[in-house]
């Protein structure tokens, strides 16, 4: 398995399909994955085979290693066009992450103001207040959203906790008020086919609730844990893209 786990605190910059060019933050430890889901899909692998041994890194850490990026990049003439909280599973989990939040935007603009901030998430952790707050206060508050269908959440994306609820989420990415980016991302094989009537209409519906800035959706690019699943034709992704600007929103598909 080549699955892929990224540096800590600070990763790249890597030529993102979605982003541009994206200096990742990753607020879990190097050689390990915490995330509360288990995806089918996720290019860091399995939860159970990625265990870590060190510890997240630290504010200070966080801060101290992304100035010296930033510093270096610019010296070379190349900043990045996003910085974005990504890496070895969910950013929002980590302790201290509001008060980095503030860090790295304070950051960005003493250094480089027009880089945007982004934050790639599962919207596990939108119900809290302070994590919410936080990332209405990112350009990019990019929340997860495969389907509205819980069965198919619990399947392929395999939430690790007991009291986890689409249709709270649901609600909760409401509470940012259209500040927010749904991504979505669409596949087939080993009953994981998210690509028909069945979740995408229901899928819209909740869309036209929610009122998103915009929408990602995106199909597999790398390497899955589970070698079963089947990428999404460029048509079939084009044809869901259309449906969703249909309904007013603004939606980009990456192949």
């Amino acid at each position: 398995m080549s699955t892929i786990l990224h540096d800590s605190p600070i990763y790249g910059p890597i030529h993102s399909r979605r982003l541009g060019l994206s200096l990742g933050i990753n607020l879990m430890p190097a050689d390990g994955k915490i995330c509360t889901f288990d995806c089918l899909y996720c290019e860091c692998g399995f939860n159970a085979d990625r265990r870590p041994k060190s510890h997240s890194p630290s504010r200070k850490d966080v801060l101290r290693a992304l100035e010296q990026r930033l510093v270096m990049m610019e010296q070379e003439g190349k900043l990045p066009d996003v910085i974005t909280f990504a890496g070895n599973g969910e950013p929002t989990t980590h302790k201290e992450f509001p008060e980095i939040i503030d860090d790295v935007i304070s950051l960005r603009d003493r250094l480089c103001p027009s880089t945007k901030i982004s934050v790639l998430s599962n919207a596990t952790f939108v119900h809290d207040t302070a994590i919410r707050a936080a990332l209405m206060k990112v350009d990019n508050n990019i929340q997860k959203l495969d389907t509205v269908n819980e069965d198919y959440i619990r399947r392929v994306d395999r939430p690790t906790g007991h009291s986890f609820s689409v249709g709270k989420v649901i609600n909760n990415l409401k509470l940012f008020g259209g500040h927010v980016i749904i991504q979505t991302m669409f596949m087939q094989g080993n009953d994981s086919d998210n690509t028909n009537d069945f979740y995408v209409e229901p899928w819209l519906k909740v869309l036209e609730e929610i009122r998103p800035q915009s929408v990602m959706i995106y199909t597999i690019d790398r390497e899955t844990p589970d070698h079963g699943l089947k990428k999404v034709s460029r048509e079939k992704l084009d044809a869901i893209c259309s449906r969703v600007h249909e309904i007013g929103i603004p939606c980009t598909a990456s192949y």
